[in-house]
């Protein structure tokens, strides 16, 4: 995989290799030097559909161990061995990969290096924080549908990271934050539906 090749030239290799299942190590070692950014993209996608549980949660969770190490300021992702061993249908992978590439590549073409704030140490630390809220909103979102504005935000604060766009982050980030507020309204029915429920 060339240095250079762009989201959706990686989604295409993904799902074009000679294999029943790949495993997430394989999927990892294909990202190679721009992997947190690739694999944030990765992550976000299947939740831009309607997927029923435990899709979301794993999605989340993963994430989340994902943007505790930008944070900490890690300059590749680490991951469980057991985890790297996990694997999934390489027809799924393709499934996603013929939805994403199409919008994914005209995002390609209308993006370029600009706003270049989040290439700071201290820039890749903020996106890790906000990666945090939004993981963290992931795992408790909305079933069906709760996770879609946020999978949106996920994909596209990674390709605004693969791209050196801090235009298309902050645009994910709105997305997210628009996310985030009405998967907080849902927990908070919910609570409230089961306080009620307990007289509390």
């Amino acid at each position: 995989m060339s240095p250079v090749a762009r989201t959706s030239e990686v989604l295409t290799v993904l799902a074009a290799q000679e294999t029943d299942r790949l495993t997430i190590g394989d999927i990892v070692a294909v990202l190679k030097d721009r992997a947190f950014a690739l694999l944030i993209v990765i992550l976000g996608l299947p939740n831009c559909l309607p997927m029923p549980p435990p899709i979301p949660l794993v999605c989340g969770l993963l994430l989340l161990l994902v943007a505790v190490q930008i944070t900490a300021g890690m300059s590749s992702p680490w991951l469980p061995r057991m985890l790297l061993r996990r694997s999934i249908a390489r027809s799924d992978v393709e499934r996603a990969a013929k939805r994403a590439v199409p919008l994914l590549r005209r995002l390609e073409r209308w993006s370029r290096p600009r706003m270049s704030l989040f290439e700071t140490g201290l820039g890749m630390r903020t996106v890790g924080l906000i990666l945090l809220t939004l993981s963290l909103a992931l795992v408790v979102a909305a079933p069906l549908v709760g996770q879609i504005p946020l999978g949106l935000a996920i994909c596209l604060v990674g390709l605004g990271l693969v791209e050196r766009d801090g235009l298309l982050v902050v645009l994910g980030l709105g997305v997210g934050a628009i996310g985030v507020l009405l998967n907080a309204g849902f927990v908070y029915a919910i609570v409230s539906g089961i306080m009620s429920l307990f007289n509390l």
